[in-house]
């Protein structure tokens, strides 16, 4: 790895939250370990099922991670951007995997093998430590999250997902206002847990009120403030 690239790998590894309490040595011995790899639109990274060998981090671009039901149905289970890491269990075990990702447009991402960062491990124990912290502190932003989706509105978790996507968008150079967020309808009522019908019917009330402009697979965001006043 060139020292450009590997210098914004490092960069990259420190804005990931479940490494964000490792010390810059530990950084450097996951970049060391870390391949730059690209997928197409479409394009599937893995599948459920599949064996769980590999981590990975977005450097640029969208994926997101969906699961099929025996109707047919896809649900959209979280949306991944520039930063966001996904399939980290594979750092600690090879269990099978429990969703399908999919990169939504084309997409950057170092991978980390499992078996490479179980050699770091074994090695710094104190990284292991870190990182059982970390993803402890994940797993339990995680259940908050589902506990306070549990008691809102349809309306409510339709603004929180936008105000989510919009932060993301925010993330990857987009302003304050105006802000195009790829998604369709029933990638936000997913997102959201609730029927497309009820998201489309919350969607069409905010596009009244100028808070949105909705488009084919991608919706514009006017005014992102305006979205707090739909949540409680």
């Amino acid at each position: 790895m060139g020292q450009e690239t590997s210098s914004d790998t490092l960069e990259l590894l420190a804005k990931v939250p479940v490494f964000q309490t490792l010390a810059t040595e530990d950084l450097e011995r996951i970049a060391e370990v870390a391949v730059p790899r690209s997928f197409e639109s479409s394009q599937v990274i893995f599948r459920e099922g599949d064996a769980s060998d590999t981590c990975y981090i977005v450097r640029e671009g969208q994926a997101r991670a969906v699961r099929g039901h025996s109707d047919g149905r896809v649900i959209t289970l979280a949306n991944f951007g520039p930063g966001d890491i996904f399939g980290e269990l594979a750092i600690f075990e090879s269990e099978r995997r429990s969703a399908t990702v999919e990169a939504v447009e084309q997409t950057q991402v170092i991978a980390i093998l499992g078996p490479d960062m179980r050699r770091l491990l074994s090695a710094h124990h104190e990284m292991t430590i870190k990182l059982v912290v970390a993803l402890g502190r994940r797993l339990r932003e995680t259940n908050e999250r589902l506990t306070r989706q549990s008691f809102q509105t349809v309306q409510s978790r339709v603004a929180t997902v936008l105000a989510q996507l919009v932060e993301q968008a925010r993330s990857e150079g987009a302003g304050d206002s105006d802000i195009l967020v790829t998604a369709t309808q029933a990638d936000v009522a997913q997102l959201a847990g609730s029927s497309r019908e009820s998201a489309s019917r919350f969607l069409a009330v905010l596009e009244r009120a100028g808070v949105i402009t909705q488009g084919r697979g991608r919706l514009i965001v006017h005014d992102p403030a305006a979205l707090n006043g739909y949540v409680f």
